[in-house]
Formats: structure tokens, C-alpha cells, sequence
């Protein structure tokens, strides 16, 4: 009888395990799936407002196109010159014609402010791989480097002395062939050139370079810090009196640069640089971060971002698009870094 009683006893609290067991599951499913209903409705919400500020930057573009009514006030700098207007589009944080959610930011970069890989002739190729080799410069592997360029792009599989072509990539794990085409398809493509991965290794190459437009030369006024960087004849110091120098004011000509930058290393700088703009653009859209402890209210915590590459020919054109990436890393946005 004593047997039986503890039997039941012991089922019915194996029981009462069992069932609690099944009721925390079935709550933290639950929970789960709330926090995931939760979760999902923000995303779709934070991408509606991504999208509205896309569009917005779009036509911030295209009205940048329009003639300026008669009665628009001008912006003036401090000499009472007036401010050209499309060299907003540097990467700050814009306040557009028509306003964003006060909780989005758009920085609008024009590849003006870039280098472009495209038709670069292999005398400037060869100053970027030594400006980004610093001081120790390797004067055999920077040949290697200019014939494994050369072999990418021309039209036969027969390698140069010290270049790569297709016996090298194909022996590669996984194998690939080379360009061998006049134009490369995307920025990110030089990482598969020989030794150009390792070169810039620590670059951002979409903030750097562009492979749009036939620009050749780079426009201070618009240039990334990620361009300057590789600029022979610009160092740290200069690149941030630039960024300085242009939020109050705009470099017209050669002089004014040169009223910056020494002259030993403005005759380096001279060739690469002028007052182009382009119709590409990089687009970037996001939603503010807040400030972490210790960080300045002028900073920018955010790195990534949905980003848009697009065109703008005319008023009468949508953007076309070319590129959409929707974690992309954003150039360096920081305040200039000099002293007051």
C-alpha cells in the first residue's frame, strides 16, 4: 500500500517537472518570438526611413542641377566670396532642401574627391605604391607590382618580366583569371592584382578610389581623408589643414592650395589635384548613434551604413544606380584634427 503511495507520489511530481519544464519553453518561445516580431518591425521601420532619406538625397542632387532662382541667398565665406555649392557633397552631414527625420544622417561623397584607377598611367600608379610604402621603398617590388598591374589588364596571358597572368591566378586556391580588359569592374577588384591586396591591406578602397567618371585628378575640396592619404606630397598635418580650411572656405585654384602646402611638396601634390565635379556619387544613409561616454558631440560613432552609388546627369533624370551595399564602411568623417 506504503509502495503504491510513493509511486503515485513520485509520478505525479516527475509530472509537475515535466509540465513546468514544458511551460518555461513554451514561454521563452514565446518571448523569443515577441523580441523577433519586435526586432523585425523596427528593422522594416529603420529601412522605410533609410529609403525616405535616399530619396530625399537623390533629389538634393538633382535640384544641385537646376538654375538657381534669382532671389536664392548665397552662402558667403569670411572675404566675401561665395561658397560653391556642390562641394557640400565632401562627406558631411547635410541638411537638405527637403528636411530629413531629425534621427537620419546623409553624407553624400562626390568621386571627384577620389582617385580614379581607371586610366591611371603607370608613372602616377608607381608614386601611389610608393607614397603607400612610406619610407623603406622597395625598388624591386615596386616593379612587381607595376608588371602584375600591366598583365591584369592587357589583352594576352603571356606574362612580363616580374609580372602575373593567367598560369599564376589559375594556379591559385580557388583559381581565377585575370581582367584582361582595358577598365577594371570594381574598386575591390585590385585586391585580386598580385600584391596589391597586401599593399593596401589597411585601406578603405571604396572611400579612396572610384571607377567612375573620367576624371583624372582629385578635388581638394571634396577629397576623402582616405585619397589624401595616398597623395604624394600630402602628410597627416596638411591633409587636416585642408579639411580645416574648407569648411570655411573654398580652394578655387592651384594658389590657394598652395598657400597650405610647401612648396617642395605642392610640386608633388600639383599634378594630381584640381576644381572638378563629377555626376557619381557615394550616398550614405543612417539612422544617428548615440554618443558614448567620453566621445564629442562633433564625432560620429556609426562606421557602417546603406550606401547607394548613383549617377545624376541632369534635372530632368532620376539617379541611375550603380552599386547598392547595404553595410558598407563609411570614409572617415571625423573633425579636422588641428589645433585651434
Amino acid at each position: 500500500m506504503f509502495k503504491q503511495k510513493g509511486s503515485v507520489i513520485i509520478i505525479v511530481l516527475w509530472t509537475s517537472v515535466l509540465l513546468t519544464v514544458l511551460v518555461t519553453v513554451m514561454a521563452g518561445k514565446v518571448q523569443l518570438s515577441a523580441k523577433t516580431a519586435f526586432h523585425n518591425s523596427s528593422a522594416v521601420a529603420t529601412m522605410a526611413d533609410i529609403n525616405t532619406a535616399m530619396y530625399k538625397a537623390e533629389m538634393e542632387l538633382i535640384l544641385e542641377r537646376m538654375t538657381a532662382p534669382i532671389d536664392e541667398e548665397i552662402e558667403v565665406d569670411e572675404d566675401g566670396n561665395s561658397r560653391i555649392d556642390d562641394y557640400r557633397f565632401n562627406g558631411q552631414a547635410l541638411s537638405l532642401f527637403n528636411p530629413l527625420d531629425e534621427n537620419m544622417v546623409v553624407r553624400i561623397y562626390d568621386h571627384a574627391g577620389k582617385i580614379n584607377l581607371n586610366g591611371l598611367s603607370q608613372q602616377n600608379l608607381r608614386l601611389l605604391i610608393e607614397k603607400q610604402m612610406g619610407e623603406d621603398v622597395d625598388v624591386d617590388r615596386v616593379q612587381e607590382l607595376l608588371m602584375a598591374w600591366v598583365d591584369w589588364f592587357d589583352l594576352n596571358d603571356a606574362a612580363n618580366i616580374n609580372g602575373a597572368d593567367t598560369d599564376y591566378y589559375e594556379s591559385l586556391d580557388p583559381p581565377y583569371a585575370p581582367r584582361n580588359y582595358s577598365e577594371l569592374d570594381s574598386v575591390e577588384e585590385i585586391r585580386l592584382i598580385r600584391g596589391f591586396d597586401e599593399l593596401f591591406e589597411d585601406v578603405n578602397l571604396e572611400a579612396a578610389f572610384t571607377i567612375y567618371g573620367s576624371n583624372s585628378r582629385v578635388n581638394l575640396n571634396l577629397a576623402t581623408r582616405e585619397a589624401m592619404q595616398l597623395l604624394p606630397g600630402l602628410d597627416d598635418e596638411l591633409i587636416e589643414q585642408i579639411i580645416a580650411y574648407r569648411e570655411t572656405k573654398d580652394f578655387r585654384s592651384q594658389s590657394d592650395v598652395g598657400n597650405i602646402v610647401p612648396l617642395d611638396q605642392f610640386v608633388e601634390l600639383s599634378g594630381w589635384i584640381g576644381t572638378n565635379t563629377s555626376s557619381y556619387f557615394s550616398v550614405f544613409a543612417y539612422p544617428k548613434a548615440p554618443l558614448q561616454e567620453g566621445e564629442e558631440s562633433e564625432s560620429d560613432p556609426v562606421q557602417q551604413a546603406y550606401m547607394e552609388i548613383v549617377e545624376v546627369r541632369g534635372p530632368r533624370d532620376r539617379a541611375r544606380v550603380y552599386l547598392v551595399d547595404p553595410y558598407a564602411k563609411l570614409p572617415d568623417t571625423s573633425a579636422p584634427r588641428v589645433d585651434d
